[in-house]
């Protein structure tokens, strides 16, 4: 099971960093995504980190403003969210899972999530 935390209001041009933890043991052996969903929208891809490559993915939409990190010794998953935007308010989840290549965007990807959090950005 997991669970990310950090979400909350933020005016439009700031900063939060979510968090995601697992409650079933290491994040070390899997790779993470993280994923949002506005009200009536799919879930969207957002960030991931591949375990097999280390190599972090991005949307073109949070390209350069947000950061994926990971604290094997925390076992914590991080998003670095900067220069936030109106459209970036949405329910905010982490994935974790063996997704390949073709499938690190999609949620089918992942075989394990948990609740989301909240980020709203005003403008």
């Amino acid at each position: 099971q997991l669970q990310a935390s950090g979400g909350g209001l933020v005016q439009s041009g700031g900063s939060l960093t979510l968090s995601c933890t697992s409650s079933e043991g290491s994040f070390s052996g899997y790779s993470v995504g993280w994923f949002r969903q506005a009200p009536g929208k799919e879930r969207e891809f957002v960030a991931a980190e591949k375990i097999t490559n280390r190599n972090t993915y991005y949307a073109d939409a949070v390209k350069g403003r947000f950061t994926f990190s990971r604290d094997n010794a925390k076992n914590t998953v991080y998003l670095q969210m900067s220069s936030l935007k109106p459209e970036d308010t949405a329910v905010y989840f982490c994935g974790a899972g063996w997704p390949i290549s073709s499938t690190i965007s999609r949620p089918s990807g992942y075989r394990s999530w948990g609740q989301g959090t909240k980020v709203t950005v005003s403008s």
